[in-house]
């Protein structure tokens, strides 16, 4: 088999984020339109897309883009942003030192998808999925999915991480403890010596040198999480809810914003690389607090 260009990676690759994008969306409107709740007197949320275009910092001169999906006051969701960009440039000096192949030449590509959900109800979980294909002298991908509830239910996770261990195990026999352990270690508050959520899997720099495979493996992640959160959220979604167990939620999404702002990677390569601010900071939740 003839080996494909790295033009033809990347465009493989930004088809595919933008088909699981698609599926996503369709899996969400889904739900709304099924929901029987306490807020199910609401029109069934949707998604409105809305494009932008990246302006490259070194030289003023276009950068690729994205287009971000946004479902906000709907019947389950109360906020979820199911976004793909692709963008390319070059990197600032300082920040080139920090990505593998940049430090001789700081170009770059990349292209993914990145989703967070936050509920209306708190005993579903929100949840934080993303996948992407990265490239300068070298290439990559990386990715993962957590599971972030304000009430923790033991079978949820139980079921999330064996999702998640069937994709790993069908790629890799060691993939799923080392992604699953890498997840633990990075979505870590450590100022508030905590984790994030109940964890997941969590990659990047994955390159074992048969792209084919690797791109395979990115998009089993995406299909095994189309297939298990839906699950997740149609088991809870019309359960009734309290003001405690409200309070309880948005305090958490306080600990979920302080992670993101405070030591997110992806967060800090947007913003390091001109991307789009509203976009980058999708991920925050539509109301928190701080006790």
């Amino acid at each position: 088999m003839t080996e494909l260009t790295i033009d033809q990676k990347k465009q493989q690759a930004q088809d595919w984020f933008r088909t699981l994008r698609d599926r996503i969306c369709a899996s969400f409107e889904a739900i709304e339109d099924e929901a029987t709740g306490r807020l199910s007197d609401r029109a069934p949320g949707r998604f409105e897309r809305k494009s932008w275009d990246r302006v490259n910092q070194a030289d003023g001169q276009p950068g690729g883009g994205g287009v971000m999906s946004i479902m906000r006051g709907g019947r389950v969701f109360e906020k979820v942003g199911v976004n793909i960009s692709s963008v390319f440039g070059t990197f600032t000096p300082e920040f080139a030192k920090n990505i593998p192949g940049a430090a001789d030449d700081p170009r770059f590509f990349a292209t993914g998808i990145s989703l967070v959900a936050h509920m209306n109800n708190p005993h579903v979980p929100a949840v934080h999925m993303n996948t992407r294909f990265i490239v300068t002298t070298k290439s990559w991908f990386g990715g993962g999915a957590d599971l972030n509830a304000p009430l923790p239910n033991a079978e949820d996770t139980a079921d999330f991480h064996a999702a998640f261990k069937g994709a790993c195990d069908r790629h890799g026999p060691d993939y799923y403890e080392k992604y699953k352990k890498w997840c633990d270690e990075y979505f870590y508050v450590t100022h508030r010596g905590r984790a994030r959520g109940e964890g997941g899997i969590f990659y990047d720099y994955h390159d074992s040198g048969n792209w084919a495979a690797d791109f395979a493996f990115t998009q089993d992640v995406g299909r095994t999480f189309d297939d298990i959160y839906p699950a997740l959220v149609r088991k809870h979604m019309n359960r009734d809810w309290t003001a405690d167990e409200r309070e309880t939620q948005l305090i958490y999404r306080g600990l979920y914003a302080e992670f993101n702002l405070v030591y997110d990677r992806g967060t800090t390569f947007g913003l390091k690389t001109g991307g789009n601010v509203e976009a980058i900071l999708m991920s925050l939740p539509p109301e928190a607090k701080w006790p």
